[in-house]
């Protein structure tokens, strides 16, 4: 008789504490000390601009946000404009909540996006859209359909932080572009009715992070067809 094969050892969130924490630790708290920030934090935001392939880490303690520190995203497919349906292909764009960590992925570790969130499901059942999509990832290596990849060594950290601040602590904003250089403006034909109430609600979260941000930086509009 065959002895069944052994099934592989799985990872706990603690495990990948054990193993990468002081590391990750070793390598976040300067960035949090030149910022004058507490580590871990009170709150952090995360904002992707797909664009640029830039993902920022903002974190306060007692005072005001602060930018901490930057990371290249390595792999993100689609193009600018909301995610509407399974299999588009499209990164999301909105204010996320990460809704789990998966010390087990494929893609190294990952961090899971609570996408559809409400105001994505609202307005798929206005446009009578059944299947928006789901299992959006933050997570690491370099290949991506519908996610974030920025390498091992940048979700090594951030995985950590965030399991250490508190998943509750952290929220996920996604933008077409860096809207300090270029307004967001829903000025092609393709993009949904609602993309302006959607730009506007990503403007008022990152002015949240950046109060000194021209008011034009957040600025929505849409072209007159």
């Amino acid at each position: 008789m065959i002895p069944p094969m052994p099934i592989p050892e799985q990872r706990t969130v603690e495990d990948v504490l054990q193993q990468y924490g002081p590391y990750a630790e070793q390598q976040l708290k300067p960035y949090f000390q030149r910022a004058r920030v507490e580590y871990p934090p009170r709150e952090i935001v995360l904002t992707a601009y797909k664009a640029e392939r830039l993902l920022e880490l903002w974190a306060r303690g007692d005072g005001e946000f602060r930018l901490i520190r930057d990371y290249p995203i390595l792999a993100a497919s689609g193009t600018a404009g909301p995610k509407l349906r399974q299999g588009d292909k499209q990164v999301p764009e909105g204010v996320y909540r990460i809704e789990g960590l998966n010390p087990n992925s494929h893609f190294h570790l990952s961090m899971k996006l609570n996408y559809p969130n409400e105001f994505d499901w609202f307005h798929a059942e206005q446009d009578g859209r059944d299947n928006p999509g789901s299992d959006i990832f933050i997570h690491g290596k370099d290949v991506s359909v519908g996610c974030l990849a920025i390498g091992d060594a940048a979700i090594e950290e951030l995985f950590v932080l965030v399991a250490q601040a508190g998943r509750d602590r952290v929220s996920v904003v996604i933008a077409p572009h860096d809207p300090r250089l270029t307004p967001l403006r829903a000025d092609q034909e393709w993009l949904p009715e609602w993309t302006p109430e959607l730009y506007a609600q990503i403007g008022r979260e990152l002015q949240r992070l950046n109060p000194s941000m021209p008011a034009s930086a957040s600025s929505v509009s849409r072209a007159v067809r």
